[in-house]
């Protein structure tokens, strides 16, 4: 089955914003945190925000203490004025495109004009904006609604933000029609033009479309009416256990959509459960190659052949003998590590890849011993290399072991907000990176006789490099993941569109350094070769921008292959040398 992903899919800036305020809410203001009404429509989101202390407010009582979120919907003026009165602190969670038409419907109530709002009356968003219009409002749900409205002297005419785009584009033309001196306002989210817009295109595309997101949500409902429109069959699903498993087995090519209140965690499940459909059929090669992808990437035995590919191809960028021994030891290294990294991070994984949480937590006895066996035999086989590589490896094999553990005590510095190394804001990325640098071409260059500190420093900036790329990358696809659990990565403290110039600008470094190490005579003239590498990456990096995620396991599976293939092209160059 052929999987396409919507770019559009998931939280719009409204909600994205709102969700944002409400996980800081409880380090930063009052407590108990309420939201007045569910801050969105999505119960999956408001379970998390649960567990986290942030409940739901239905009524507003006459005295109480504490935080109350506005919903990204909105509320009527009178309700924001009660809940201050109440004694609450209020932070105003609205979303800014609602802030907008509320402000439209104020300044021309104030002046007399009849207010015509085309949505659903019992929505939210509606029930705010007629806050916002008092005696002067009116909500119509349908042109046939706004035919029987009496005439009016003096009119606005505005939108719910999630409204169709066709049925207000019917309003606007029945309104020029009969009764052009009324204002009519384009107050439709742009957001939702575009994710309206592209589900028209995608349902032309595709056989069917999964629509993800809750079912009281009215602009993801509005997305599977569309499809539907179309002529194709619309799932529209909260979780993938609603999969339709029999309905789907027929599917060739399916389009995944989600409203605007749908975290991309849940949208990632949902994809990774479709992706798994041929290891559940028992029989056949696609279904044992489906399972062997997905054994390699859970238990991190690929990442760890990536790394030796990596080393492979350091040592004859360095013009160094090859080293089998030090090709083991970079991959027992980055084996042993990798586990011991998802054993201790599932709280992220329950949101980034519930998949390998479930995997770790049920084989959390075997994959330990695994990490631990494949730290031992690494420092053996770095000791038979040398006392430099041993010892090397020891410091950061104990640097990686403590990421977790709490060095600072608080009776000895009691305000102090880094007390584990993984407290400190990015440190993940680029501790992984240096790591990877290190034993991929730092090592091998200790390891032999004729190793240079220049061309050495040049392969470890260029491997530890080329592992950030791939798990800034990865960092970016679980942004959402990482925000609830408290993580600070990169693409957290510089935000995605930054996160991803970052990485443009690392791969042209990458790049620049193979093509003038290569000309220089620093590097052998694989370094030409290999930058292939980075410019695939490029290349998938700029698929993602186009077309939003690509399906999960595949684009692991994907990212984790390039550092096979400077393996395979170190032994091509090898075999053409020769």
């Amino acid at each position: 089955m052929k999987i396409i992903v919507a770019k559009t899919a998931g939280f719009c800036m409204g909600v994205r914003r709102a969700v944002e305020l409400a996980l800081d809410a409880p380090a930063q203001q009052k407590k108990p945190i309420f939201t007045y009404g569910p801050l969105i429509h999505n119960p999956q989101v408001l379970k998390m925000f649960a567990e986290r202390g942030v409940t739901i407010l239905e009524e507003i009582p006459c005295r109480a203490n504490g935080t109350v979120l506005v919903r990204a919907h909105g509320v009527p003026p009178e309700t924001k004025q009660s809940l201050k009165e109440a004694g609450f602190t209020v932070i105003d969670a609205t979303c800014p495109k609602v802030v907008k038409v509320q402000s439209i419907i104020k300044r021309h109530a104030r002046q007399n004009f009849s207010v015509i709002i085309v949505g659903d009356q019992d929505h939210p968003e509606v029930i705010s904006l007629l806050g916002f219009a008092g005696e002067k409002g009116t909500v119509v749900g349908s042109l046939e609604a706004l035919r029987a409205l009496p005439a009016f002297e003096q009119a606005i005419v505005v939108a719910q933000t999630t409204q169709n785009q066709v049925l207000y584009q019917q309003v606007r033309a029945w309104v020029a029609e009969h009764h052009d001196h009324y204002k009519v306002f384009d107050t439709i989210c742009d957001s939702t033009e575009r994710r309206q817009t592209e589900v028209r295109r995608l349902a032309r595309e595709v056989d069917a479309v999964v629509v993800v997101g809750g079912k009281n949500s009215g602009n993801t409902r509005r997305l599977a009416d569309i499809v539907r429109e179309a002529g194709k069959p619309a799932f529209h699903i909260e979780t993938e256990a609603e999969l339709d498993w029999e309905a789907l087995r027929s599917v060739q090519t399916l389009g995944i959509t989600a409203g605007a209140s749908t975290p991309t965690w849940i949208i990632k499940q949902v994809m990774r459960a479709l992706e798994q459909m041929p290891i559940h059929r028992r029989g056949g090669l696609r279904s044992a190659l489906a399972r062997l992808m997905r054994l390699a990437l859970l238990t991190n035995l690929y990442v760890a052949l990536g790394a030796g590919c990596l080393c492979y191809a350091a040592m004859h960028l360095q013009r160094l003998p090859a080293s089998w021994p030090a090709v083991g030891v970079a991959m027992l290294y980055v084996l042993s590590m990798h586990i011991l990294n998802h054993l201790t991070s599932r709280a992220e994984d329950r949101y980034n890849d519930p998949d390998r949480e479930r995997f770790y937590s049920q084989h959390r006895t075997v994959l330990t011993g695994m990490a631990l066996a494949a730290g031992a035999l690494g420092l053996v086989a770095a000791f038979q290399s040398g006392p430099l590589p041993f010892w090397t490896l020891l410091v950061m094999s104990l640097l990686g072991l403590s990421y977790n553990l709490r060095l600072v005590p608080a009776k000895v510095w009691p305000h102090c907000r880094f007390r584990r190394i993984r407290d400190i804001p990015g440190s993940k990325t680029i501790l992984i990176a240096l790591a990877w640098g290190v034993v991929t071409a730092g090592l091998p260059a200790l390891s032999v006789q004729g190793g240079g500190w220049a061309v050495g420093t040049l392969a470890i900036f260029w491997a530890s490099a080329t592992a950030f790329c791939r798990t800034a990358f990865f960092d970016l696809l679980d942004i959402q993941g990482d925000r609830i659990v408290g993580k600070e990565t990169i693409p957290i403290l510089l935000g995605a569109e930054r996160g991803l110039i970052l990485l443009k600008i690392v791969l042209g470094a990458i790049l620049i350094v193979l093509v003038a190490a290569g000309w220089s005579g620093i590097f052998s003239p694989l370094a030409f070769l290999l930058t292939i590498c980075p410019t695939c990456l490029w290349v998938i990096i700029s698929l993602h921008e186009r077309r939003g995620m690509l399906a999960g396991m595949q684009l692991e599976f994907m990212v984790e292959s390039l550092f096979g293939l400077t393996g395979l092209l170190t032994f091509a160059w090898l075999l053409a040398a020769f």
